[in-house]
């Protein structure tokens, strides 16, 4: 959940890794810090956001260093609970991203010891242990306090006297970054796009020894060689290009998403898991859990293959039964819930399929087999490119499993995402943003679209709003409908149109303001909604993703009338990597 990000080379390290903080800020930003070495590790952290951070705080000299932007497990956001964290000593500084499941244990026995700790974290407890083991040789230190500790980490250390950082990965992700001179340690490869185009991803375990001219990985206290890889983003494409938000941006780049989306699986590359499958798992968290709802609406008609749909925080606990393949959809690849679904069905000889944003992630080295959406970076914390992209890609699989009946119908997905991205949403800005609840209704597909409506108004603009799919309104959830209760509600033409339009009569007769999605020309759907955004007359699989696209403008739209921090909401970040 938190960003980390080191420095070796002969830059100052503190304006590189303030870049770097900012750039990961998605990741956290409860609060954050900076450790530097000179002749002494200088610190310099606090609650708040890295934004604020002055370019080069004059305290923070020297050419090796290590960042943090926190997002709060372990201590409220504070000055004091903010990273690096120090040993009693103050020369060995700590930063850390993940979960220390065995802190209390520990922080109890160091107590014991004569320790004294200056914060609320698990993550003090790293900085001590290695207080302890060190005995000149920071690398050796660390390589002593690792088998102590007990849950996910991605680690970067400093110590005073020493020329070099050192990194650690469990369960977390890290990546280091290789250029001409200097080196470079970050959660993920937004931070290193402006200085190389080198990364090597470690691996479970690893731990690399990091200086300026050289790096030395080791696993299992052995040396070993990781491989170089290349990557193509280039340091425009986590700019906001002149959008007022990175969210706004990534919306607008949704037409290009999803030409390269529905392209990323063919005939020849779809899983063969996937092509002999009698019945498929799905389990994803969040809006990837909506993309999977989505998949399973289209593909059992289409194919008459049977979709059993999973929270990924659930599967682990519950004993269910397994199909011919599991597919994990993550747009990080990081996400820990999904990841333990992966490994689950590997243990007990399932097929796993990935779904992801991110080469080399995490999930892309459990499953047996990875599609990659080609999203592009999403800096924002709400999802959009990336679940336009995951639908895309869905859709594709359902398409080549149905003998290709479909391929024309996605190759206008470019263009009519393209038409509705200027629609004028005021009067549906100005009913929402007036509300303390929303209601979203949808039937058959258009259900977990609402679904991802709703998350997404929730995320960005704090109203409180519920989907609902529209027949179960009646089973409890109509109590609360008043003319202060808007409905979103979408009435496209099909199987459900009659009874649809049925639905929202009955809204309307409770006195509740009703925005619909409907075609320009429908005259019922007009007489009887407050608001019709209208949505193109094409094939119910575009109207998926135009209504999709439409409902990011509408709760991005609330939430910049409401004055909201759209690309960092309060208390959430990009990538859950803890459980």
């Amino acid at each position: 959940m938190c960003g980390i990000v080191g420095y070796a080379g002969y830059r100052s390290a503190a304006p590189v890794l303030i870049q770097g903080l900012r750039r990961l800020e998605y990741r956290g930003y409860d609060s954050y810090g900076i450790a530097t070495l000179a002749e002494d590790v200088c610190v310099h952290k606090k609650a708040g956001k890295v934004s604020d951070l002055p370019d080069s705080p004059e305290i923070l000299q020297g050419t090796i260093g290590i960042g943090h932007t926190r997002w709060a497990t372990h201590g409220i956001p504070s000055d004091i609970n903010a990273h690096p964290h120090l040993d009693c000593t103050d020369k060995i500084a700590v930063v850390h991203n993940g979960i220390i499941e065995n802190y209390t244990h520990l922080r109890r026995d160091l107590i014991e010891r004569g320790h004294i700790f200056r914060s609320e974290t698990d993550t003090e407890v790293i900085a001590h242990l290695i207080e302890e083991a060190y005995k000149g040789d920071l690398l050796e230190a660390v390589k002593k306090t690792l088998p102590l500790l007990t849950g996910s980490y991605a680690l970067l250390i400093v110590s005073t006297g020493e020329n070099r950082f050192i990194a650690a990965r469990n369960q977390s992700p890290l990546v280091l970054g290789i250029g001409d001179g200097e080196i470079f340690a970050a959660s993920d490869i937004t931070p290193l796009l402006e200085y190389t185009s080198r990364v090597i991803y470690l691996d479970d375990g690893d731990i690399a020894e990091l200086r300026a001219d050289s790096y030395h990985v080791y696993f299992q206290n052995n040396p070993v060689e990781r491989e170089i890889k290349e990557i193509s983003w280039t340091p425009d494409t986590v700019q906001k290009g002149g959008y007022a938000h990175f969210m706004l941006k990534e919306i607008f780049e949704q037409p290009d998403v999803i030409h390269r989306a529905t392209h990323a699986v063919s005939e020849e590359t779809l899983p063969s898991s996937l092509r002999d499958a009698k019945s498929i798992t799905v389990v994803a968290c969040g809006s990837s859990y909506h993309a999977g709802m989505i998949f399973r609406y289209l593909l059992e008609p289409a194919c008459g293959i049977p979709v059993r749909l999973e929270l990924g925080s659930e599967y682990k606990y519950t004993p269910v039964p397994f199909s011919d393949v599991i597919i994990g959809i993550s747009q990080s690849g990081e996400t820990a819930d999904t990841l333990a679904a992966i490994r689950k069905g590997i243990c007990n000889n399932v097929r796993t399929v990935a779904i992801t944003n991110v080469l080399n992630s995490s999930i892309t080295r459990s499953a047996q087999d990875t599609i990659l959406m080609h999203a592009g970076p999403e800096i924002s914390v709400a999802a959009s490119k990336s679940f336009l992209a995951q639908v895309g890609v869905l859709m594709q699989i359902v398409n080549l499993l149905s003998g290709r009946q479909c391929i024309d119908i996605l190759d206008h997905a470019r263009y009519a995402i393209e038409q509705v991205l200027l629609t004028d949403l005021t009067d549906a800005v100005d009913i929402c943003s007036s509300a303390d609840h929303l209601f979203y209704v949808g039937r058959g597909v258009f259900y977990p679209v609402m679904m991802e409506g709703a998350l997404k108004m929730k995320e960005i603009s704090y109203i409180h709003a519920e989907a609902y799919a529209a027949g179960e309104l009646k089973h409890g959830p109509f109590a609360l409908l008043s003319p202060e209760t808007p409905v979103i509600a979408i009435c496209s033409p099909g199987q459900a149109y009659e009874v649809m339009l049925g639905n929202m009569k009955e809204m309307k007769a409770r006195g509740t303001p009703i925005i619909a999605f409907g075609l320009e020309n429908d005259t019922d759907v007009r007489d009887i909604a407050d608001v019709v955004i209208p949505i193109p007359e094409v094939h119910p699989w575009i109207q998926v993703l135009t209504s999709t696209v439409l409902l990011q403008l509408l709760a991005y739209h609330t939430a910049n009338r409401l004055e909201r921090e759209i690309d960092m909401p309060r208390n959430l970040a990009k990538s859950v990597t803890v459980e």
